[in-house]
């Protein structure tokens, strides 16, 4: 009560530090809680590919839709094989008796799906749900939706897409969000013929193994290299044109692995996910800045007590002269922080509860706070607040009680060389910490910035994205409905501020962009697997494209129907060395007569500088640009005035509008597609960034307490020195001078191991920044800009403080 800024300060600093402790305690336990509600979860496996290519290697989720019957058939520890796929990543429109709804979230599942996976049904057999052709399940929300309760879901009709009859077998409890599946509807492979063709090679669905319980995964994935041999060399063979070994040689291969499903939300890091996965790195930094924060906290609380003991000194040696032990003084010491600290967890949880909805806001997820009051867990915070009392009280405690009453009370003690070196250590460990965090912040903001900048090769700034075009029909004058999506690209090219409209398959900016189709060089016979992409002759301008070599198609030339342009990397991967005018066929039937017995010839008319059409995670992959005009489109893409933008978007939307009634136009912004591929890395920037700065506020709270420490030992040399001649600047200068130094040392310390972990979190990317010398003088000076501002307030104060009110004490 006597020194009320000190308590509030020690109070403010030990609080935050657990209230922030406590809100990553809880992002983390969230993060780890994925898909651990599956009875058998422990056996449950994700079969994963790494399909390997000549310098590259492509990490695949969906894999070739034969290859779990395979692995089934071929090993007894395999129980169950089960397959799930999106419905079209356009999702799907469903019709409900005269109600039409928009769903994103549609898979097609086998049926058994749910003899791998736990779903808790409220209607229907779990066993037969999927059984039969035509039947999905809904989940609870779905049912109540579509038809107001969950009984009166069951045996109704759905229709999807305006064609497919489906009937409602099934009702289940919604899925949790902690999962990597996520659906409303869930559609059966029952009856889709294509899906139970036998097919080996091209990229499918997501195949979930249910092993035995005494199974073990690791020898179960060192064998299915046999399944490669077995099922897949000779397809690739006739495939490819060449012998299997030859094709190993040369860099290829097929690579299959498991992946347990309660670590595939924080480990996998496939090219394509059923949802954005999370990451076990972020879990490891977030977990080191809580402890980081929770040790600052505990030291703050050190220092400051231990400048408040010059105060208390005298109250020990009295206590100690009317006989009190040593042992009593301790108690009493050890009492006052626990209690101090079980004040400080209440306010915590205050704090934690109420920026609760700002955490979730920023990482996008919905975490609770009820599951910290569950009473064990609440025990462990009361156990944790006391632990935190007596190690962070024990100094105190054991220095306060140690001091000779006799010295004390004629005011001739000091503390000894330990417990000045302890706290030099303590401060340096604070001011390494700051700085560290400071590096940390600038590189993570900096390769983000790099991420969304100007560096990826294409333009990006007000360009829309159409998606979803493909089922865009308009009445004739015969009666018919024809395909309407020319007509409708005709008249939004004609609107006020539309500057460009290409048809395309699709724009950079989500990974799915680009599908892989195996092409052939016929002056080489090179042979390679290469993404693909649909686009007309306004596709190079509207993105801002570089052409290097030859032209981009042109509707002057009728032969562009069958002309290629490559990037640079798929001219290197083909070996082409004068690639203008070189001849290529492609091995896929949809890129060949429908005969089945010839082949289109290809020929390559224009070379694109590489550009970032897939995330910077990854290395630019071989792309080939094939005529949209010949081989179809589905999206569009429109560059928009950014004078004329919003009107020019409300006319598009109303043009669409008069094409089709039913359905919304599905719109997205390119550049905001860009984002969302790094929604994971801007969470991680944020929360690294404001939990930083909290570091460093409470960092400065303990630096404040030193200060302070430091001006009340040295109240005596300050005064003398004023009367003998010292103006205030040499006082600021002197008490400045020992925290300078040990900046100084802690930068020495932080440097490098800042430097370390920011190399190995930029090996993540395959396109990162450097790591300049600049970041580093930046975080030294802003470090001694800290130190300085921190003791600035006692140093001025000292210096100007009237010197007679403390010699005439002494």
């Amino acid at each position: 009560m006597k020194r009320k800024g000190f308590t509030l300060i020690n109070f403010f600093g030990l609080s935050t530090g657990m209230a922030v402790c406590i809100l990553l305690v809880l992002y983390i336990q969230h993060e780890l809680g994925y898909d651990n509600f599956h009875e058998r979860g422990g056996q449950v496996y994700r079969l994963a590919l790494e399909r390997k290519y000549p310098g590259r290697s492509a990490f695949i989720g969906g894999i070739p839709q034969s290859i779990g019957q395979a692995v089934k058939h071929e090993f007894p520890e395999v129980l169950e094989s089960t397959r799930v796929l999106n419905f079209g990543y356009d999702g799907a429109i469903v019709n409900v008796d005269e109600k039409q709804f928009t769903e994103k979230a549609v898979l097609v599942a086998d049926s058994n799906f749910f003899r791998v996976f736990t779903g808790s049904f409220l209607q229907g057999d779990v066993n037969t749900a999927l059984q039969k052709p035509g039947t999905v399940v809904l989940n609870e929300s779905t049912a109540k939706r579509y038809f107001g309760s969950v009984e009166n879901a069951m045996g109704k009709q759905i229709i999807v897409n305006e064609f497919q009859e489906h009937i409602v077998s099934g009702v289940c409890k919604d899925w949790p969000e902690k999962s990597h599946i996520q659906f409303n509807i869930l559609m059966t492979t029952s009856g889709m013929n294509y899906l139970n063709t036998p097919q080996y090679v091209y990229f499918g669905p997501y195949t979930y193994l249910l092993l035995n319980k005494n199974a073990s995964a690791a020898e179960l994935e060192a064998k299915l290299p046999l399944v490669v041999e077995k099922y897949v060399s000779g397809l690739v063979e006739r495939l490819f044109g060449e012998a299997y070994d030859k094709f190993i040689a040369e860099g290829n291969g097929y690579r299959y692995f498991l992946q347990p499903i309660e670590k595939i939300h924080l480990t996998s890091e496939l090219e394509d996910e059923l949802r954005p996965a999370g990451s076990i790195r972020s879990i490891r930094i977030f977990g080191a800045i809580a402890c980081f924060i929770l040790f600052l906290a505990c030291i703050n609380f050190i220092n400051l007590s231990t400048a408040l003991s010059v105060e208390r000194a005298r109250e020990v040696g009295i206590r100690k002269t009317f006989g009190s032990r040593r042992t009593g003084l301790i108690r009493q010491f050890l009492f006052e922080s626990v209690l101090f600290c079980f004040a400080s967890m209440l306010v915590a949880m205050l704090l934690a509860f109420l920026l609760m909805p700002l955490l979730n806001k920023i990482a996008g997820n919905d975490i609770s706070f009820t599951w910290l009051l569950h009473p064990l867990r609440l025990l462990l915070l009361l156990i944790f607040s006391i632990l935190i009392g007596v190690v962070a009280g024990l100094y105190p405690a054991f220095v306060l009680s140690s001091l000779n009453p006799m010295m004390v009370l004629k005011g001739r003690f000091k503390y000894n060389k330990r417990g000045i070196a302890l706290r030099n250590g303590l401060v340096i460990f604070q001011f390494a910490v700051s700085a560290i965090l400071i590096i940390c912040t600038v590189m993570v903001n900096k390769q983000m910035q790099f991420m969304l900048g100007d560096k990826l090769g294409f333009r990006r700034d007000n360009i829309i994205f159409l998606d979803g075009l493909s089922q865009l029909r308009a009445l004739s004058s015969q009666g018919t409905m024809v395909d309407a999506r020319q007509s409708f690209i005709d008249e939004i090219s004609k609107i006020a501020g539309v500057e460009e409209v290409t048809k395309c398959s699709g724009l950079p900016g989500k990974d799915e962009s680009g599908g892989g189709a195996t092409w052939v060089a016929l002056e080489n016979n090179n042979s390679r697997t290469q993404k693909v992409m649909q686009a007309d002759e306004n596709y190079l301008e509207l993105l801002g494209l570089e052409l290097k070599e030859g032209r981009f198609f042109s509707n002057t030339f009728p032969t562009d129907s069958l002309g290629l342009v490559l990037n640079e990397s798929a001219v290197r991967d083909l070996g082409l060395k004068n690639p203008i005018g070189a001849r290529i066929i492609s091995k896929e039937p949809i890129f060949n007569p429908n005969d089945g017995k010839t082949q289109f010839i290809f020929t390559v008319i224009g070379v694109i500088k590489d550009f970032h059409f897939q995330s910077l995670y990854k290395k630019i992959a071989p792309l080939i640009l094939l005529n949209s005009n010949k081989f179809g489109w589905n999206s569009a893409g429109v560059r928009i005035s950014g004078n004329h933008f919003k009107t020019s978007l409300t006319e598009i939307v109303k043009t669409w509008s008069r094409f089709d009634q039913k359905r919304d136009l599905r719109f997205s912004f390119l550049d905001q597609n860009l984002a969302e591929q790094y929604k994971l890395e801007q969470t991680e920037q944020k929360l690294f960034t404001i939990f930083s700065l909290l570091a460093i506020l409470i960092a400065c709270v303990g630096l404040f307490g030193l200060a302070t420490f430091s001006t009340l030992q040295r109240a005596r040399e300050i005064s003398i020195r004023k009367v003998l001649g010292a103006v205030p600047g040499n006082i600021i200068m002197i008490l400045s001078k020992d925290f300078l130094t040990l900046v100084i040392i802690a930068s020495f310390i932080a440097f490098p191991i800042a430097g370390w972990g920011m190399y190995n979190w930029l090996q993540n990317f395959t396109y990162r920044v450097n790591i300049s010398w600049w970041v580093f003088l930046l975080a030294g000076s802003i470090t001694c800009m800290i130190g300085l501002l921190t003791i600035s307030y006692q140093a001025i104060k000292a210096a100007f403080a009237n010197p007679l009110k403390s010699l005439k004490t002494e």
